[in-house]
């Protein structure tokens, strides 16, 4: 059968939600589909994931290191405050140390002269100790960790690290380590949580004798290489097929060096662009460990904000050339024998904003752009590079008139450098954002938002590409390596920006309108996967899926790759999208109903098979959330229905029908 008529009646519509304006129900309305007028087969990187080195994305989030400030970037000292503590904000307070001192302040000095990572190392002498509270254990389970001492006195030092379900260090588990003269040694312990506890605490004493405390870690035992276990399973349960790494704004600042080599000698540094401290721990070898651990593609963002070519291309070198080259020899000197063959890079980040470090005019980017892409070439020629782009940004001149005659940053970029990229990037964020003043929308109007930001952007390059004689009649494909939801209510805690269940459903409705923009749309990366404004949101013993998250993975695994050509927006308040598997024998159909009231789709006129699996995503309000440790108010639940008797989207939610054709 080579062409399908499908009638899809909309009925039952009376009242939109109480947070929506009341409009008139749809009416009945017949819509043809017809198998044979497909779109282009959607790119399973629209699925794509972005994490920054922002807030508690990486650390606290997936890496697993409990202590914070383990390298002592800020100094120890008297004038300890927990409520600065560095533990208790997702963007922490710069210069507070989490570490207390006990006993004689004047027992701890930090000093410079035989540092061993950084700045500063503490040296201790017999009777002093520090302290860092607020640690969360599971009861039974067990913590592992080390610490790097140095005897920096005249006889043998004796050091104690003890471990404690409370912040008075009572009933402490103590393992204790003899420090003979000579260079750093690195001492391991493990200790096993007899209750739980938000309140634990770990103490570092020096018993006799003087001691210089390098650094040092303690970690869940079940970490995968540093990773936290419970974050991993979330991840892989996501299935994101490809990551967008190390920023963000964060890239502009990062010196891609720091990150590599001995974990433990790698330098702290002041986060480049957000605050609080960058430990890097989490750098390029860590992060294709990680890709490879969930089994995704990785994308890497070079520097071209306070960044040079050479430095570009050698971190190339560093992930996909031989040992003959110096990043290459860098690379096997760390262990990692074989190269990465990292495909997908971004040349720079948001290089069109005044708050981007490195910022510059559009008329000398395209000239570090087409630097940094041709030194990034010599190095690897297969590479797949994605240049700046924002197509609603104008280039911004001090002269106002002058200002009216420069270039939209997008055009601008494809007319410049069209051939040193293969995509070109855009962002966008939605929602209550920091930056504007809107209030809370209606629901129907809310799930709208990231699809019209979509369609924007699209019908933009749609309108402007053709025009622009240096794409040679080519599509410049689109990298939306940056969308979501941002909430002005951003928590500044573990978790983040919290999403509801309109989120969710705006999240199904931006994914419809990926599949209808399936043909200039190549690479979609959701910002920023844990915690922040992420779709996975962690504790500091547990994590969980945020309603976002729910919808993400449900249409990563569900969803056929080949979109069916809707009438658009022709199911009022409605959102409808379609598509069939590859060899025709699967129709997978969605529908967000935003509204308070049931709608049902006849599908008369098919000859339908009796039964179908349906995934519907719904909670009890528009407001309802997913917490980790907390049951899931907002879940997909899985049910059987016989779609001859039509499709019923309940109210507040999303369904998604699959049909064995």
């Amino acid at each position: 059968m080579n062409r399908l008529t499908q009638t899809l009646a909309v009925l039952g519509i009376a009242a939109l939600s109480p947070m929506a304006h009341s409009t008139p129900a749809p009416s009945s309305r017949a819509l043809e589909i017809d198998l044979q007028k497909t779109g282009a087969p959607i790119n399973p990187f629209i699925y794509g994931q972005f994490i920054e080195h922002l807030g508690r994305c990486v650390y606290g989030g997936i890496w697993a290191e409990m202590l914070e400030d383990r390298k002592f970037y800020f100094p120890i000292t008297p004038d300890y405050d927990p409520y600065k503590s560095l533990q208790d904000t997702a963007f922490p307070v710069v210069g507070a140390s989490p570490w207390q001192i006990l006993g004689s302040p004047e027992r701890v000095q930090m000093t410079t002269a035989e540092s061993f990572v950084g700045q500063y190392t503490p040296a201790l002498a017999a009777g002093a100790a520090i302290r860092q509270h607020d640690l969360a254990i599971v009861a039974g389970k067990s913590y592992d960790g080390y610490i790097w001492l140095r005897n920096a006195g005249a006889e043998r030092s004796t050091v104690e690290v003890r471990f404690a379900d409370n912040p008075q260090g009572a009933k402490a588990q103590t393992a204790t380590f003899t420090v003979p003269e000579g260079a750093y040694q690195k001492f391991p312990y493990t200790f096993e949580a007899a209750s739980d506890s938000e309140k634990a605490s770990l103490t570092v004493a020096v018993s006799s004798g003087h001691a210089l405390v390098g650094t040092l870690s303690l970690m869940p035992a079940d970490n995968v290489r540093g990773m936290r276990a419970d974050t991993l399973k979330l991840l892989k349960e996501l299935d994101a097929p490809i990551y967008r790494w190390p920023g963000g704004n964060f890239v502009s600042g990062y010196n891609w060096r720091d990150g590599i080599g001995d974990r433990d000698r790698r330098p702290p540094r002041k986060n480049p662009a957000w605050t609080g401290v960058e430990h890097n721990d989490f750098g390029t070898d860590e992060f294709i460990d990680f890709c490879r651990e969930i089994g995704t593609e990785p994308t890497i963002a070079a520097n071209t904000g306070f960044g040079d070519a050479y430095s570009a291309a050698q971190w190339v070198e560093y992930c996909n050339a031989t040992g003959d080259t110096i990043g290459g020899q860098w690379r096997v000197d760390n262990g990692n024998y074989e190269p990465y063959h990292v495909k997908y890079w971004c040349v720079g980040n948001e290089m069109w904003g005044p708050w981007q470090l490195g910022f510059m005019q559009l008329d000398h980017y395209v000239l570090k752009h087409n630097e940094v892409a041709d030194a990034m070439r010599a190095v690897d020629d297969q590479l797949v590079l994605i240049g700046v782009g924002a197509v609603d940004q104008i280039n911004k001149d001090h002269d106002p008139e002058q200002a009216k005659a420069n270039k939209l940053w997008s055009v601008g970029m494809m007319e410049k450098s069209a051939d040193h990229m293969e995509m070109i990037s855009e962002h966008f964020y939605s929602g209550q954002t920091p930056w504007t003043t809107q209030g809370e929308l209606p629901t129907v109007e809310h799930v709208t938002l990231m699809r019209d930001q979509i369609r924007r952007i699209t019908d933009e390059h749609r309108r402007l590409q053709p025009q622009i004689e240096e794409l040679r009649g080519k599509t410049m494909p689109i990298a939306m390596d940056e969308w979501n939801y941002w909430h002005r209510d951003y928590q500044y805690g573990e978790l983040g920006c919290v999403y509801d269940l309109k989120d969710a459903l705006g999240t199904v409705v931006a994914l419809h309108e990926f599949y209808r923009q399936s043909d200039l749309i190549q690479i979609a990366n959701y910002a920023q996967t844990v915690n922040v404004i992420g779709c996975i949101k962690t504790s500091k013993t547990e994590a969980e899926l945020a309603t976002t998250g729910i919808a993400l993975k449900l249409y990563r695994a569900q969803w056929q790759p080949i979109p069916l050509q809707l009438p658009i927006d022709a199911h009022g308040s409605l959102d409808v999208a379609a598509s069939q598997s590859t060899d025709g024998k699967v129709l997978t159909i969605s529908v967000v109903n935003p509204t308070d009231q049931a709608a049902t789709l006849d599908l008369s006129g098919l000859d339908l098979p009796p039964q179908a699996t349906v995934w519907t995503i719904t909670g009890p309000d528009h407001r309802a959330r997913n917490a980790p440790g907390q049951t899931r108010q907002v879940d997909a639940t899985e049910s059987q229905a016989n779609p001859r008797q039509g499709i019923t989207a309940p109210a507040l939610s999303s369904v998604l029908y699959r049909i064995e054709l």
